[in-house]
């Protein structure tokens, strides 16, 4: 770095301001809205996010006739009571401001602390400021200590001629009890008085109090938002500044509520994020920094926040020829770490390469290498602002050190220490799966993401395991984590191409490949997207003993399935079940034993099933849950009610023992469906539950069942406008699913709808649509034969119907005969074709 002085960092102050018209604009309200009690626009952010700066441009945007003055509690000696007040006093005395009163009593507090100083123009405060002060001090020679403001209220008497002046001096209560309060009341009598005479003043004209670096007066707050009573002073002179405004700038919010709930009506919180894209690239351009690939590289990296900025700017300008990437050159890393004591250095160098950190990480990193791990050196480490705070005790580096600290350490080191961190997230997920982790098993990461994205970087696991990490992630920390591993697979995968990885061959990459692939699919077919799920299983061949391209095969085919195509994903599952002998298998059963019963072969697929329930071991608890699940479903499509809710309680049993949240919510729309035939009223509101469990979730095809069971529900109960509304609601969902058999499913129920609505041509082509999707879907032979039959009972001479069931008679095998499932498959018509059923 070049030699320049240390003076050349506050150019910050004097560039552009940019940004911020969120809270200028509260500022311009709180202004406006002035009233007689206090005002507090409280500053959040955190450091390095530009308060400073921001509470410098407030001021300037001050109105002409409003007084202002500044506190700036970065400075010790600010953080005193006696101190601070003196500078504010100085500033508002500036503008021309009387303090009579305040500075009476100023001077026998002065007199108390410094007992052996006599009272004269030279040793008194403000005494060249105070006219006051100057006509009395002169006799105020040989008071003593302890009647000083009776002697100076006398001695005012005299020196002041205007009487109104003088009354006021002489009547106040105050200044005629402070000879006699203890020193800790006369602090408290001195603000009071200085506060007082601001409150005052305010009728004239309005004032503003800024107070910058809150936290450096309270710097670790005790739980619950109180403190050891540092800032006791500051929040009592607060309090009392009615008539004014006070700007007070911190990292957190103002906890002062904690002291008194009636705080909270007069603190108004303006949160201050780092800067947006277009005022990033504006304020380098201003700075000089001009070429567009540097500007977005450093705009990128800072992360919006001013003080980074900043420092590549200054960066820039002490050498503007060096073509070095600005947002990792080793003069930034220099600026940051200049005053970091080296085993810090080490330490920083080290959590570089996690993501996030809290103390436990920072414990495990620093003794796996042999360096301090205790807690003066975490708080030493975390009160650097370049260690950027987040929630409940994570912290993470900023962006702009991470890329240098970790060209510090050697390929091995790095190896070494995603090792290390992988074993700290599997043996932390471990305990949370045990009722051992944080917040009663729960942390704000996903451990067994973080164990993948280190295992990836150590080049030390396979992609059977990062699917057995996503399965174990989906209980601990839902789908969503599922999601991020497969964006930090595809992001290793694509830096992997620029930059080969040791230890990794094509094979393995081929497997990460797939890994990647079969945890997408597998989340798209959750959220009911099926064109989603086919687009990244274009290949049906591959070998499937293993276990991630068993489960891709899978989704391959479950995709397949929901599109329609239930011959060829009834071929890839038999597959996957004949040939995959590993953990997948029992998957495999599951799927064969589903799409049978969809095929009409009810009594085979409750074997297979049966079958399937018994090779489970012990902790596959969701899937003899998806078991019984699908055996309620059938039980359903044959109208044996009362056995399909005995088996839904059981599955969902199951699935609250696992915790398994995407099959509870799917437990939820099968309620909505079965009350639809056994209890309507109770439907609608299962299915407006479903329905907002589902929405958080994303499935579309979930989604569209729920509308379909509250519009067969609405039928029943007459409520036709919104039964309507409810099945376009659902056809709309089941679309962007591309469910075709369960839109047919829907306008089936749609169809009885129209009948009851008196269109008996509508009724008759859509009953004829539905039957012609289960065809093309080739799934639900049984419900073919209820459209026939529907159409029967209500006159509609349909040949093509006639033929089409005939077709799929011989495909149904339920559990009892046919005839006992068409007396109960009339049952069930009655309900939707006679009105009042």
């Amino acid at each position: 770095m070049s030699i320049r002085p240390q003076y050349r960092r506050v150019s910050a102050l004097q560039r552009q301001f940019f940004n911020r018209e969120g809270t200028l604009a509260a500022y311009d309200e709180e202004l406006r809205t002035l009233g007689e009690g206090p005002r507090i626009l409280n500053v959040v952010g955190i450091g390095g996010i530009g308060k400073s700066r921001l509470l410098q441009e407030l001021r300037n945007r001050s109105p002409k006739n409003c007084r202002t003055a500044r506190l700036d509690l970065q400075l010790p000696t600010m953080r005193q009571q006696e101190d601070a007040l003196a500078v504010l006093r100085m500033e508002f005395g500036a503008q021309g401001l009387k303090f009579d009163r305040f500075d009476i009593a100023y001077a026998v507090l002065w007199q108390r602390v410094h007992p052996q100083l006599q009272l004269n123009r030279r040793n008194t405060p403000f005494a060249e400021e105070s006219d006051i002060l100057m006509k009395i001090l002169d006799d105020a020679m040989g008071l003593p200590v302890f009647g000083t403001a009776a002697g100076l209220v006398r001695l005012t008497g005299r020196a002041v001629k205007n009487r109104q002046r003088r009354q006021r001096i002489e009547a106040d209560p105050t200044l005629n009890e402070l000879d006699g309060l203890s020193n800790a009341e006369l602090g408290h009598a001195v603000s009071y008085l200085f506060a007082d005479e601001l409150r005052a003043s305010a009728q004239e004209a309005p004032y503003v109090v800024y107070v910058d670096a809150y936290e450096a007066l309270v710097p670790t707050p005790l739980p619950g938002g109180r403190s050891f009573g540092t800032d006791a002073w500051l929040r009592d002179l607060l309090g009392q500044l009615h008539g004014g405004l006070t700007v007070l700038a911190s990292r957190e919010p103002l906890p002062w509520a904690a002291y008194d709930p009636e705080w909270e009506s007069v603190i108004c919180r303006t949160d201050i994020d780092g800067l947006p894209m277009p005022a990033r690239l504006e304020l380098l351009a201003q700075a000089g920094i001009t070429e567009i690939p540097r500007q977005r590289s450093i705009a990128e990296a800072s992360e919006g926040v001013p003080f980074y900025l900043h420092l590549a700017v200054d960066t820039h300008l002490q050498n503007p020829a060096r073509l070095e990437h600005a947002a990792t050159s080793e003069e930034i890393v220099q600026r940051f770490l200049q005053h970091v004591a080296p085993d810090e250095v080490r330490i920083l160098e080290l959590l570089s390469v996690a993501r996030t950190f809290d103390f436990v990480v920072f414990q495990t990193i620093s003794r796996a290498f042999d360096l301090p791990a205790n807690l003066l050196i975490w708080e030493s480490l975390t009160a650097y602002s370049f260690a950027y705070p987040l929630t409940d005790g994570w912290y993470r580096l900023h962006q702009l050190m991470i890329g240098a600290l970790q060209r510090h350490l050697s390929p091995a080191v790095r190896r070494r220490v995603h090792a290390v961190l992988r074993a700290h997230w599997e043996g932390l997920a471990d305990r949370m799966e045990r009722g051992q982790g944080p917040g009663g098993g729960r942390t704000r990461l996903s451990p067994l993401r973080e164990a993948v994205y280190h295992g990836l970087r150590a080049a030390d696991i396979t992609p059977d395991e990062i699917q057995r990490h996503a399965d174990r992630s989906v209980v601990l920390s839902g789908r969503q984590a599922v999601d991020g591993i497969v964006k930090d697979l595809r992001h290793h995968l694509a830096a992997r191409r620029a930059d080969r990885v040791e230890g990794q061959d094509d094979e393995a990459v081929a497997g990460l490949h797939n890994a990647a692939d079969c945890l997408d699919a597998e989340s798209r077919l959750e959220l009911g997207d099926a064109a989603g799920a086919i687009a990244l299983t274009p290949h049906l061949d591959r070998p499937v003993r293993e276990l991630v391209s068993a489960r891709l095969a899978l989704a391959g085919a479950n995709a397949r399935r929901i599109a329609g195509e239930s011959t060829l994903a009834a071929t890839i599952f038999e597959r996957v079940w004949a040939e995959h002998e590993g953990e997948a298998r029992p998957t495999a059963g599951f799927c064969v034993a589903d799409i049978r019963m969809w095929q009409g072969d009810f009594a085979g697929a409750f074997s297979l099933a049966e079958e399937v329930h018994g090779i489970c071991a012990a902790d596959e608890a969701v899937i003899r849950a998806d078991l019984k699940r699908l055996m309620h479903l059938g039980h359903r499509f044959l109208m044996d009610f009362d056995s399909s809710a005995r088996l839904l309680a059981e599955a969902e049993a199951e699935y609250q023992a696992s915790n398994a949240l995407v099959g509870l919510a799917n437990i939820r729309t099968n309620h909505a469906e079965l009350y639809a035939f056994t209890d309507p009223e109770a439907a609608v509101e299962a299915a407006s539950s479903a329905l907002e469990v589902q929405r958080d979730l994303g499935a579309q095809h979930e989604i569209g069942k729920a509308y379909t069971a509250m519009a067969m529900a609405q039928t029943r109960l007459g409520q036709y406008e919104r039964a309507s509304s409810s099945f376009l609601n659902a056809n709309a969902a089941l679309d962007r699913a591309g469910y075709r058999s369960g839109r047919a499913r829907a306008d089936m129920f749609r169809a009885f709808l129209m009948l009851r609505q008196g269109d008996r041509q509508g009724t008759r082509e859509l009953l004829v649509h539905a039957a012609r999707e289960f065809v093309a879907c080739q799934v639900y032979p049984s419900l073919i034969l209820a459209i026939h039959r529907a159409a029967e009972r209500i006159g509609v001479d349909e040949p093509e119907l006639t033929a089409l069931a005939g077709r799929a008679r011989p495909a149904v095998r339920p559990l009892g005969s046919l005839d006992e499932l068409q007396r109960r498959t009339d049952s069930v018509l009655s309900m939707f074709l006679e009105v009042g059923a």
